[in-house]
């Protein structure tokens, strides 16, 4: 376990407290339907698990998985948790090097209260934005269980309430339809045991071919901060800046971040194939809510997505969803839900980048194999 004291690159605990001070608490409600709204979403959680099931044909195992109905603030703290364990490697060998520099500690001290800041500033714009998530790489911590080996789903109640307000649907059926895409990734996880592990592997290396220099680590953290809030980062509003993958990257990182691509846009393509065809039984508004929820998709993700790829230095989020989504739809046409489903098999059947955009080389790949 890597320690984080005062020396870390990033401040942890700056980054928490100046999110939660940005951060709007969100919509307007009274109390009494602020419990009815967290008491129907773990409802619609549990209902999720047996629809998602029936639907995939995936065994999600034992209820094991914590449920948490947040604020934003929750949100930010339980992200902030996942991202200090998932970075702690690459953070341990960047605070290494500095330390052998002349005044490498004070810099490092300084640097840490203003990437922070900065990452603050991000974790309290992404609160506002995001429904619910299947924390992956989650540690337990005080006030936040997790799966043993890490993992638990998330729903930001007010997120949804805001959301379900703007679009003017059904209350009901849009809470129930968030739930079930959020159980999807529940169930990729612990319904393929080795996938966990593969995802963090490929992270670990990426980071470990990294050697980015800890203070243009923080220049693009303000860069992507900037991006958020409004102000034009370098590169332009269109958001042609360079972001941190670009920085960093050697062909060995292109390699992993082609696969991780294809794996993201896999899990979330998955989910909102499973959400959609959920829905027709369980949710009777889904059509309307589907319309509705990419129509917001496609107009309001620009800025979101920007910052993203500038942190993280993945293809847009909504490329992904578009992307994955057709690749599933493809593949079930063809092959049927059990054809589909051998992607799980193994880490050599999940498709590459080049087949999420051409789904017969996945099943002309993947079909022989299964069939010997």
């Amino acid at each position: 376990m890597t320690s984080f004291g005062g020396t870390d690159l990033v401040d942890w605990n700056l980054a928490v407290s100046t999110a939660a001070r940005m951060t709007r608490p969100g919509p307007e409600v009274s109390r009494d339907e602020a419990r009815a709204v967290v008491a129907e979403l773990r409802r619609h959680a549990e209902a999720a698990r047996e629809h998602v099931h029936g639907f995939t044909g995936l065994d999600n195992g034992a209820a094991d998985t914590p449920v948490l109905v947040v604020d934003r603030p929750g949100w930010i703290r339980a992200n902030v948790a996942g991202f200090r364990e998932l970075l702690g490697p690459v953070m341990a060998r960047m605070r290494e090097r500095r330390s052998g520099l002349p005044g490498g500690a004070a810099l490092t001290a300084v640097g840490s209260k203003v990437t922070g800041v900065e990452v603050g500033m991000l974790m309290s714009f992404l609160s506002s934005r995001v429904l619910g998530q299947y924390e992956t790489f989650a540690p337990a911590s005080a006030g936040l269980p997790a799966r043993p080996g890490g993992g638990r789903l998330l729903l930001v109640a007010p997120n949804v309430v805001q959301v379900e307000r703007e679009l003017d649907v059904n209350p009901h059926d849009f809470r129930l339809w968030v739930c079930l895409h959020e159980e999807t990734h529940r169930t990729q996880f612990t319904a393929v045991p080795w996938l966990r592990e593969h995802l963090e592997g490929e992270i670990q290396g990426f980071l470990k071919e990294s050697d980015v220099d800890p203070g243009t680590l923080a220049e693009r953290f303000r860069q992507a901060a900037q991006a958020v809030t409004g102000k034009s980062p370098e590169g332009g509003e269109d958001g042609s800046g360079r972001g941190l993958v670009d920085l960093v990257q050697t062909p060995a990182q292109r390699e992993i971040l082609d696969r991780l691509t294809a794996v993201m846009s896999l899990l979330e393509g998955h989910a909102d194939y499973v959400m959609d065809g959920v829905g027709p039984a369980t949710v009777p508004s889904v059509a309307e809510i589907r319309e509705k929820f990419t129509r917001r998709r496609a107009t309001g993700a620009g800025r979101l997505d920007r910052a993203l790829r500038k942190v993280l230095g993945m293809d847009a989020k909504l490329r992904q969803y578009q992307e994955g989504e057709r690749f599933v739809r493809r593949v079930v046409d063809e092959a049927g839900m059990s054809g589909f489903n051998k992607v799980w098999t193994s880490p050599n059947t999940l498709p590459t980048k080049d087949e999420i955009a051409d789904p017969g080389a996945w099943v002309a790949r993947v079909r022989p194999a299964a069939a010997g």
